[in-house]
């Protein structure tokens, strides 16, 4: 099971930018899709974008696209996701996850078998 450790949440005003990372361990980190899900206090997780393992195909909800972005660099074992235009509803606990069984990204969450601890963002209004 893959090692992951989220960096780059915190505080920041409505219209502001963050840049999360995720660091991964182990030596295959490029042969799978790698995703970003968030947790709202009282909600449920949720998909935000997920990458193929080469970063030609990436997926984003709804919520966030346009705004958000994901990269990988697979020489530094690291996903990224850059938001901008950051909402209050933004607001949440992001986690990384790995999906070392699939090269891309399939719809289904269930697919991501690892998971960092979390890192906070705060969007205040």
């Amino acid at each position: 099971q893959v090692q992951l450790v989220e960096s780059g949440g915190g505080l920041v005003q409505a219209g502001g930018s963050l840049r999360l990372s995720c660091a991964a361990s182990g030596r295959t980190f490029s042969s799978y899709a790698m995703g970003w899900f968030r947790q709202a206090p009282g909600k449920e997780r949720e998909f935000v974008a997920a990458i193929s393992w080469s970063g030609a195909s990436t997926y984003y909800a709804d919520s966030v696209k346009g705004r958000f972005t994901i990269s990988r660099d697979n020489a530094k074992n690291t996903v990224y996701l850059q938001m901008n235009s950051l909402k209050p509803e933004d607001t949440a606990v992001y986690y990384c996850a790995a999906s070392e069984r699939y090269s891309d990204y399939s719809g289904r969450g269930d697919d991501f078998g690892s998971w960092g601890q979390g890192t906070q963002v705060t969007v205040s209004s």
